[in-house]
């Protein structure tokens, strides 16, 4: 049998190019070698969100990018978090073994906390051993993260630890996958790409909206004239071409600095590059779009799938743990 993978993913709605190259195509790679497992995670959203209206739209839009994206129902599982209820009452369970200190020392506790301070809400303390209850309820292996989740893994492996050494073995530590998470900055060329700064472009984005988002993307700040020397190196149009137009780097970049190149010509093949590289997932969206029921019979699938594994977990935790 495969070695097993989980990850999961807060319900953000559409995806941008940043959501692609930082996590979704990684996704896509892992297929080929492991047995993944891919949540939406809706719970989660809850410790941040103060209105949910919008909550299944974004969850729907969402599993379409992945699907379109390439994530396949047939080899990995694909569900929403709370389509498998197991997974709080694990969490309660984990929690009676988690050190509160260990909760508070958390260094995302302590920015949440600091950015939304009406809102100090016990899930977003507990976050980490739901977190950990995700990936062990499906005895998953393997973790994929960047360099800066490592510290959230540890906290997982850390509360794996305590519960093996008080109930007996139980649960593999999870370790990471260490994926190279490229840093891909918004259209203002200073902070990373996010819907909630309005500085992404949407994978599923017409070639014309693509096309007009572009063209509003910050450039060279020292460049203010056609006939300036540019400075690709400072430029993050310049950063963008790296992904979508990587064969033209030097030559983009060598017309930029003798000024044969301006900036609008650069964001217009730019523009090209992007539209020409999702192509085919645009295609096989409008697909999926008009089939909207395909799209829940994956989802309830899915859940099915990670019941069945749920299910047999929780079972032995409570065993091991004298309730049954």
């Amino acid at each position: 049998m495969k070695d097993r993978v989980f990850s999961g993913a807060r319900p953000t709605g559409r995806q941008h190019i940043g959501n692609y190259l930082g996590a979704i195509q990684n996704y896509v790679g892992l297929q080929e070698d492991y047995q993944c497992i891919y949540c939406i995670v809706d719970i989660h959203a809850l410790t941040t969100l103060e209105a949910t209206e919008g909550l299944q739209e974004n969850i729907h839009e969402m599993m379409l990018d992945w699907l379109a994206a390439g994530l396949d129902p047939e080899r990995s599982i694909l569900f929403v978090q709370s389509h498998v209820p197991q997974v709080m009452e694990l969490h309660t369970l984990l929690s009676m073994v988690t050190p509160l200190g260990w909760l508070t020392r958390v260094a995302t506790f302590k920015e949440k906390a600091r950015t939304q301070p009406h809102n100090i809400n016990y899930g977003l303390v507990g976050y980490p051993v739901l977190m950990t209850a995700d990936i062990v309820l499906y005895k998953a292996g393997i973790v994929p993260v960047g360099e800066d989740q490592l510290p959230h893994l540890e906290l997982a492996r850390e509360i794996v630890r305590r519960f093996n050494y008080i109930f007996g073995d139980t649960f593999p530590e999870p370790e990471a996958k260490l994926t190279t998470t490229p840093l891909v900055l918004g259209l203002d060329g200073v902070k990373k790409m996010s819907k909630s700064l309005n500085n992404e472009i949407e994978l599923a984005a017409s070639a014309e909206e693509t096309r007009e988002r572009v063209m509003s993307a910050f450039t060279d700040p020292a460049r203010r004239y056609r006939s300036d020397p540019g400075h690709p190196e400072v430029c993050n149009v310049w950063r963008l071409h790296h992904f979508f137009n990587p064969d033209q780097i030097d030559e983009i970049a060598d017309e930029c600095r003798d000024a044969r190149r301006g900036c609008v010509e650069c964001k217009e093949q730019l523009a090209e590059g992007i539209n020409l590289a999702l192509a085919p997932f645009r295609n096989r969206r409008a697909e999926l779009v008009a089939r909207p029921q395909y799209v829940k019979e994956v989802i309830a699938d899915g859940a099915h799938r990670a019941h069945a594994i749920a299910i047999e977990t929780l079972t032995e935790v409570k065993e091991r743990m004298g309730l049954i």
